[in-house]
């Protein structure tokens, strides 16, 4: 697997992502259960096939690239809505990134610990450990970039660091559409069904001096790399503020992750189980 990821590593984005593509479609076409899910998450977002179609393959895209983004030379990215992390940093403000499985997500944090970390101190992201100990390992060391970027796990001592990220003026990238184990959310409506939703963002929204913004990162054609959108969390609510309830406030942050998928549903996965039962611990 090592092998593998170093052969990936080194090709350059346009291939990895025509491969991306293929494999996209072939396990659409192998897995009744992932076609499901495809399908049924789309059509309950109002979207039919043919309206989604591009994400088969984009989704296939996302896998394929994280050797290329870990382990190979930089990509290109530029970002729009920068102005919101500068007033941001004036203000002294701890930055909690939420960002859902849309377009490229590894780019969103990676990308902003390589232009801002210097300044102003290295993104902390969260993440679930592989249960397989040859990928968690694998996993750990292309992720972590020292000085740039710190992954935490989904441990009380991860959390903390998130925290303690946050009071230090820090940024924080978080993904809230993951489904959390039992007992660390609430069932609030993702699309109009009930989807168990977890309430660490929201609890961490609270953390005094934090600023709440949204980013994805738009995954561009041919191997062009990408364009990380952020935008101010009120503003994809129509200037409606984050509740202080944490279970209306996780409900809330559903929302404004629909409304952000909405601005480019063929980038989002739509095969992600997003309606399954928790996990117990």
């Amino acid at each position: 697997m090592n092998t593998l990821f170093e052969v990936l590593s080194r090709l350059p984005l346009w291939a990895v992502h025509g491969m991306g593509w293929l494999c996209g479609w072939i396990t659409l076409a192998a897995s009744p259960k992932y076609r499901y899910q495809f399908l049924n998450n789309a059509r309950l977002a109002g979207y039919g096939f043919w309206q989604v179609v591009a994400a088969v393959g984009q989704s296939g895209k996302m896998l394929l690239e994280l050797p290329r983004l870990w382990r190979g030379r930089p990509v290109r990215v530029r970002w729009t809505g920068v102005e919101l992390i500068e007033q941001a940093h004036r203000d002294g403000a701890g930055i909690l990134f939420l960002t859902p499985h849309l377009g490229c997500f590894e780019i969103t944090a990676q990308n902003f610990g390589r232009v801002y970390a210097a300044e102003h101190g290295p993104i902390t992201v969260l993440y679930r450990p592989s249960r397989k100990q040859w990928l968690r390992d694998l996993v750990d060391n292309a992720r972590q970039r020292p000085g740039e970027l710190e992954a935490v796990p989904t441990t009380l001592a991860g959390v903390k660091q998130l925290i303690k990220a946050l009071r230090k003026g820090e940024a924080v990238g978080l993904l809230p559409d993951q489904v959390p184990p039992e007992g660390m959310g609430v069932w609030q409506p993702f699309f109009g069904k009930p989807a168990y939703t977890m309430t660490l963002s929201a609890r961490l929204a609270q953390v005094p001096g934090t600023r709440v913004l949204l980013a994805w990162g738009e995954r561009l054609s041919w191997g062009r790399g990408f364009c990380v959108h952020v935008h101010a969390f009120e503003q994809m609510l129509g200037g409606e503020r984050l509740d202080d309830d944490i279970a209306v406030a996780a409900g809330q942050i559903n929302r404004a992750m629909e409304a952000l998928i909405r601005q480019r549903p063929q980038q989002y996965m739509w095969g992600y189980e997003r309606y399954k039962k928790p996990r117990r611990l």
